[in-house]
């Protein structure tokens, strides 16, 4: 379907209306499904899938949708690793691009991975030679998993991630170590401070507990030259700060799963872990991690590598839902039209950008019977300054728009014949002069061109030139347009001079009715349909009498007094 430039905008706003609405970056390629087509059999087929699916979608998903996220299996994950493989194998393993490869074991290699040894087969490829590029990603990714597993439930479609879930707990252990890794500094220097605290308690203690008694016995031992029983007092303390540092080293041992003695003895008052010893504790704590890893990850994915296919199918259809939902609650209230033949036409339509829109149907063609119409399909549209004439043909641009996509409209019941082609094409306030005429005038001409089923918008092409002209113009416009079997709305204030060149044409006007007691006007924003609308000029002129004061207040009286004699 073509649109010219106008046109173009109000559809990018429409969609714009929904991509705000979706919560997952992934589900806007649902709306890209959703472009605009003139095939009568695909707008019906998108109007059925809709009707089918948005009844499925319930509040409560909107919550569990924003938490998924996209689970992609990088290779960012491996570690440093080395596959060792026959010559046979050796052209097949480096095309896996996964890990090195070599003939014969080397050093410097965390893992080292063998097809011999580890019974792994090159044809199983990355599962069993890094089974944590798919593991580390599932295991990140925890909560898309629990919502997939709620959506599951909520849709009444049980999901996998239910059984993925209860595989991963297995790697909470090892997933904690690596917890300790990051932690490491802290967690040994905590030990450190706890441990020199005990170590200066029980010093103190020490020191409070020698009696004046055990004081001077002392001084006699040393006096006499009896080190022994002197030493034995200060062996006593040293056994006891030796016991408080092996339960230290306990303790971190326990906690990393590693035999470690980090603490000097040498040294036993501060005691202090060296940052070399921080280091090569870290460097084998890295390595066993990284082997626990890949063990637990491996056995993990013997079980759920079956499931992989089908949880990418729940993710799509998460961002499938994410869009229905967006689409749900872009259309609430709305309904979707007939497909049908002749024109198009709407009752109680609301502007999907005006809040709180007062309704308006409106016809053009036969497609839909209303008083005051016979099936015409080239529309004037006069009336009132302000009076909703140019939001009317905005109205009749998103009713088209939103049935070319295959989605409900704003109204309560529509008529939609599918067009080729939609202009628009919208009065610019800015533009006067012979070159914007000019412009407008070779724009037209191009929207009468070629055939087709069309529907041309015009918003008060007499604005740009002469009252006198514009009616023979537009008049001529207008006959070659009917010619050629288009539909036209144009917003005119020359109604009743096109009424008498253009007997195939129909008349509808937007009156204002008057002023309220806060001077503002009052409008019926609903056509009337084959009746001229009268304009405002003078209401307004009559609203400025009564704001105005002094010699304004004067001038205007007396103006709107000629407009009451004129009348008469």
């Amino acid at each position: 379907m073509k649109l010219n430039s106008e046109a173009k905008e109000i559809y990018k706003a429409i969609k714009n209306e929904i991509k705000r609405r979706i919560q997952l970056r992934e589900s806007l390629a649902y709306l890209e499904k959703f472009s605009l087509t003139n095939n009568r059999e695909e707008i019906l087929r998108r109007q059925r899938y809709l009707k089918e699916n948005l009844p499925k979608i319930s509040e409560e998903l909107k919550p569990l949708l924003s938490k998924i996220r996209p689970i992609r299996f990088r290779r960012e994950y491996l570690h440093d690793r080395l596959l060792v493989v026959s010559e046979e194998e050796f052209e097949k393993a480096k095309a896996l691009n996964i890990c090195d490869v070599s003939l014969e074991p080397e050093e410097g290699y965390d893992l080292l991975l063998s097809t011999v040894d580890y019974g792994i087969d090159v044809e199983l490829s990355i599962s069993e030679i890094a089974p944590e590029l798919y593991i580390m990603p599932l295991w990140e990714n925890r909560e898309t998993l629990k919502a997939l597993a709620s959506i599951g439930r909520i849709i009444n479609s049980p999901s996998v991630a239910e059984e993925i879930l209860a595989e991963l707990r297995r790697l909470e252990k090892v997933a904690k170590r690596g917890e300790i890794l990051e932690n490491l500094d802290e967690i040994v220097r905590r030990e450190e401070q706890r441990l020199n605290t005990k170590i200066e308690e029980m010093l103190k203690k020490f020191s409070l507990t020698l009696s004046g008694k055990e004081l001077l016995e002392f001084l006699k031992e040393l006096k006499s030259g009896n080190y022994q029983a002197i030493f034995s007092h200060f062996s006593q303390v040293e056994n006891e700060i030796l016991r408080e540092i092996r339960k230290s080293e306990e303790r971190l041992s326990k906690l990393l799963n590693l035999d470690v003695e980090v603490f000097s003895r040498d040294n036993l008052y501060p005691v202090e872990v060296s940052a070399e010893t921080v280091e090569l504790l870290r460097t084998e704590l890295e390595k066993e991690t990284k082997v626990e890893m890949y063990l637990v990850s491996r056995e993990i994915l013997r079980k759920i590598k079956p499931l992989l296919p089908k949880l990418k199918e729940e993710l799509q259809r998460a961002y499938e839902l994410e869009f229905l939902r967006a689409v749900k609650e872009f259309t609430e209230g709305f309904v979707f039209p007939e497909i049908a033949s002749g024109g198009m036409a709407f009752i109680n339509g609301r502007h999907l950008f005006i809040e709180n829109p007062q309704p308006v149907s409106y016809v053009v063609g036969n497609v839909a019977s209303f008083d005051g119409t016979s099936g015409e399909r080239i529309v004037i549209l006069t009336g009132a300054n302000s009076g909703g004439k140019t939001s009317l043909l905005e109205l009749i641009t998103q009713i088209v728009l939103l049935t070319h996509m295959g989605l409900p409209v704003p109204a309560e019941k529509a008529w939609v014949e599918p067009l080729d082609e939609l202009f628009f094409f919208r009065r610019k306030r800015s533009s006067y002069g012979a070159g914007a005429f000019e412009t407008a005038l070779k724009a037209f001409a191009r929207a009468l061109t070629k055939e087709g089923k069309k529907l041309i918008l015009i918003d008060e092409f007499e604005a740009i030139t002469e009252p006198g002209a514009a009616v023979k113009i537009i008049g001529e416009l207008l006959k070659v347009a009917h010619e050629k079997g288009f539909y036209v709305v144009i917003v005119s204030h020359l109604g009743e001079d096109l009424k008498r060149e253009l007997s195939f044409a129909r008349v509808d006007g937007i009156e204002a009715e008057g002023l309220d007691e806060n001077l503002n006007l009052i409008v019926d924003r609903q056509p009337k349909f084959g009746k001229l609308g009268k304009s405002t000029p003078e209401l307004i002129v009559e609203r400025l009498a009564k704001k105005k004061r002094g010699k304004e207040k004067e001038i205007f009286e007396r103006v709107w007094r000629a407009f009451k004699e004129s009348q008469d």
